[in-house]
């Protein structure tokens, strides 16, 4: 049971090493493919794969071989990743606590609303250099051209992805049959028939993709709860590792005995000086 905590460590980095390679590989893969719509994961994805690799390498050759520098490393680096781990889920239930979409009467799908989501996500929504690239991903996984064929039941009968009911048609409210004066949503005047221009300059086109974001953000965030309780497990039996290690490099397996002496309580003397005075006196 002494090296336990050591094997259980080693095996864990091993796996965690031997997964690194498919995520750095990923990474590649997604850098040569530049009409792939996820492209802009490959920085964090290569990132997040040298990470692992580098940390588990320093894990497990500090476990193996009883390196107690090593796990030193390992312990601080695991113990700034739980720290950067619950922060960025603080982060994430934050942002992506508001929002939903609102029911349209006699349809099945939602429509979104801009202002219903958080000021950090409109943000980033409207920098133009964010927006020009996911209206790129867009137009490139043709999520559009599948409503081409639809019939106006199909739009009463069929549900919408929120990409779908907010960058692939007008709103709903938005009447083109006959001239009217009434003022009518900002997106209504956006819409176009060309395919390649539709609705992806409206408002609702942005609140669908940070829709999409904030359940993609939610199923993410209960993952990272989950691998948080893991890594917060795989400390603990790095820190038994770690002293374990610390142990092997002294002559002492169970710890060094640093009890030099018995030091008796500061009353012990002054007892046995009333005691003395009290057989002298009988």
């Amino acid at each position: 049971m002494y090296r336990f905590s050591n094997t259980v460590i080693g095996f864990l980095n091993l796996f965690t090493l031997l997964a690194s390679i498919p995520i750095i590989g990923g990474g590649l893969w997604m850098a040569r493919n530049s009409t792939s719509c996820e492209g802009f994961l490959q920085t964090p994805l290569l990132v997040i794969g040298f990470v692992v690799l580098i940390v588990s390498l320093t894990g497990f050759i500090g476990a193996c071989f009883n390196v107690a520098w090593a796990l030193w490393v390992y312990l601080v680096v695991m113990l700034v990743l739980i720290a950067t781990l619950l922060s960025f889920t603080i982060f994430g239930f934050v942002v992506t606590s508001q929002g939903g979409g609102v029911q349209v009467p006699g349809r099945v799908y939602k429509e979104y609303r801009l202002q219903d989501y958080s000021p950090w996500l409109r943000n980033r929504v409207k920098d133009l250099h964010y927006w020009t690239t996911i209206r790129t991903c867009i137009l490139g996984s043709k999520t559009c051209s599948k409503l081409a064929f639809w019939t106006p039941l199909d739009y009463l009968e069929r549900d919408l992805s929120p990409i779908q009911s907010g960058c692939c048609k007008p709103p709903t409210s938005c009447n083109y049959g006959t001239a009217t004066m009434l003022a009518q949503d900002p997106d209504c005047y956006r819409w176009n028939n060309v395919a390649t221009l539709l609705c992806y300059e409206c408002d609702s086109c942005k609140a669908g993709v940070m829709e999409e974001v904030r359940r993609d953000w939610h199923k993410l965030s209960v993952l990272n709860v989950v691998m948080l309780v893991l890594l917060i497990c795989i400390y603990s039996i790095g820190c038994c590792a770690f002293r374990n290690s610390r142990r092997s490099e002294t002559d002492y397996p169970y710890g060094e005995n640093r009890m030099s002496k018995v030091r008796p309580r500061w009353d012990f003397y002054w007892w046995r000086w009333l005691r003395d005075r009290r057989e002298q006196l009988y």
